[in-house]
């Protein structure tokens, strides 16, 4: 059959333009049932570090009281000291050096493949009654994009503030103590333009991955969750909408209400491209690892993904404990947050500036610094918040990538269950704090209460056993080292690396450390087992140290 020239002509424009319809998609990542996968259907696991401080600062990331414990009290306190046109300068410069180029390349370098910055509404929409939106803010942004597009990292766009406020806390930039966003609608009107603006902007970009409609809405212990609940799923129809006029690539995350975690606020997603998020802080004393059951029971009824848009804020047995748990269960996370001041548990630390103490005890009330004692401080402040001027700490990035070298908590065996991850003889037992669910014995070392960090062990009987895996990414040769201790008189285990298996007998009665054989060890996945051959034994921890 013959077709005339202008049908065959049509034609080819019309498959031209399907190609590239399909090769735009294909730029970008979307949902697949339970699973985020990029443009040739490659399943991607998002783990990421949470960008926060730099475009909504935290007044606890600042180490201040009442009085700095949000973006517009930071900023009222920084006029009072130093006045407002020096103060102007100074935000310029925080903007400008907080979150750098240095630090996306570094992000990457360390093996994260996403970052979440955190935005206040108000740096991009101005507030009062002719509100406007701030070229200077989205320039920013696009700088962040375009470093993350070279880099190769996804963004995840957050809201962390939005207009008015969504939770009624200093988190937010409250103005009021208030959920503002939910009381006027004004507020929820300039939240649609301005997510409508952000998708406009970057509807074309690949390297944003999501947009993150609200941060924490409405807490219950304020009961700000019993009023205002009702109006979340619909105010999200309600941008999810104005996104999707302009564009139609982006995947959507939504949170739950209470910081996230509640999501009974939702029915069935409400757009083919949708992913829902929850929180994950571990802040039981003594250390417990919280249950995620009911996030994956709604992820079946929900068939969509799950990820974890934020978790941090405690500690190396924590961390590793939490993003292996995530994994193990097909959830990506996001480590909160890359760097804050004076701190030993995030990637980096911001060195305290000289007389800065004077400058947190003025945010709780204090007596007032001088103006230049205060200008010194400030001025030091944007030196040291530059990622070559701030310390890093290896243990921690580490903890989160379960690699070495690093230190192996006991507790932290793997989560592929019984005769896999471990055995026990008694699998009717329970841990009292920590993985409360599971058989293996776990008990406390030294606890003192109301703690922030807690010493936990592993206590096994003859022939039981626990098991986990750990990434070698560059290592040829390592040290070994096992800390346990017996609970009888006679006590040996062996310690296996990819099956070389060698056995240790335990001599006196307080904790031990052993010299353990590493000659198993091996590039990439490691798996080591701890197994008891005789008698009672507490494992503690197991180092995986460089030569």
């Amino acid at each position: 059959m013959k077709f005339p020239l202008v049908m065959c002509a049509g034609l080819i424009l019309l498959f031209i333009s399907s190609c590239t319809e399909v090769s735009q998609e294909n730029r970008f990542l979307r949902t697949r049932g339970q699973d985020i996968v990029d443009g040739s259907g490659q399943k991607v696991l998002l783990r990421g570090v949470g960008l926060g401080n730099w475009l909504l600062p935290e007044g606890y990331m600042w180490k201040f009281g009442p009085e700095g414990d949000r973006p517009r009290k930071i900023e009222k306190l920084v006029n009072d000291l130093i006045g407002d046109e020096k103060a102007t300068e100074f935000w310029r410069q925080f903007r400008h050096h907080y979150i750098t180029e240095a630090d996306i390349a570094r992000i990457a370098e360390l093996g994260f493949n996403s970052v979440r910055p955190a935005l206040n509404a108000r740096l991009f929409l101005s507030e009062g009654d002719t509100a406007r939106f701030v070229e200077e803010s989205f320039a920013l942004l696009d700088s962040l994009v375009s470093w993350c597009r070279k880099h190769d990292l996804y963004v995840i766009i957050d809201m962390h503030g939005a207009p008015g406020g969504q939770t009624g806390a200093n988190i937010d930039d409250s103005p009021r103590d208030l959920p503002e966003l939910f009381t006027d609608g004004r507020n929820q009107d300039r939240l649609v333009d301005l997510w409508r603006k952000i998708a406009e902007r970057y509807c074309d970009e690949p390297a944003v991955a999501a947009y993150d409609l609200l941060n924490e809405p409405l807490p219950r212990r304020t009961g700000a969750a019993d009023q205002y609940a009702h109006l979340v799923e619909p105010l999200y129809r309600r941008i999810t909408a104005a996104i999707r006029a302009v564009d139609p690539h982006h995947m959507i995350t939504l949170e739950g209400v209470d910081w996230s975690n509640d999501w009974s606020i939702f029915g069935e997603p409400f757009d083919d491209n949708v992913f829902y998020q929850f929180h994950y802080y571990c802040w039981n004393r003594p250390d417990n690892l919280n249950d995620i059951s009911h996030f994956l029971a709604r992820r079946e009824e929900l068939n969509t993904p799950v990820w974890v848009g934020e978790t941090g804020e405690k500690g190396n047995t924590i961390y590793w404990a939490t993003t292996q748990y995530f994994e193990a269960n097909n959830i990506g996370w996001s480590f909160w947050p890359w760097k804050k001041m004076d701190t030993r548990n995030t990637p980096y630390s911001i060195n305290r500036p000289a007389n800065w103490d004077q400058i947190a005890a003025y945010s709780r009330g204090g007596d007032k610094p001088a103006a230049g004692v205060a200008q010194q401080a400030f001025d030091e402040l944007i030196d040291n918040i530059q990622l070559a001027n701030c310390v890093y700490f290896p243990d921690v990035v580490n903890s989160i990538f379960r690699r070495a070298p690093v230190r192996i908590e006991a507790e932290n065996y793997g989560h592929q269950g019984y005769n896999t991850s471990y055995y026990v003889a008694d699998t009717t037992q329970r841990s009292e704090y920590y993985r409360v669910k599971e058989p293996v014995r776990i008990e406390l070392i030294d606890f003192v209460e109301n703690q922030f960090w807690s010493e936990q062990y592993v206590r096994l009987q003859t022939d039981e056993w626990v098991a986990c895996n750990f990434e070698n990414p560059e290592l040829q040769s390592a040290r070994i080292v096992v800390k346990v201790k017996k609970e009888t008189d006679l006590a040996a285990f062996t310690f296996s690396l990819n099956g070389i298996v060698k056995s240790y007998t335990i001599d006196g009665a307080d904790w031990i450390e052993i010299a353990a054989d590493a000659s198993g060890l091996k590039p990439g996945q490691n798996t080591i087992k701890l197994t008891v051959t005789d008698g009672e034994i507490g494992f503690d921890w197991v180092d995986i140290l460089p030569n």
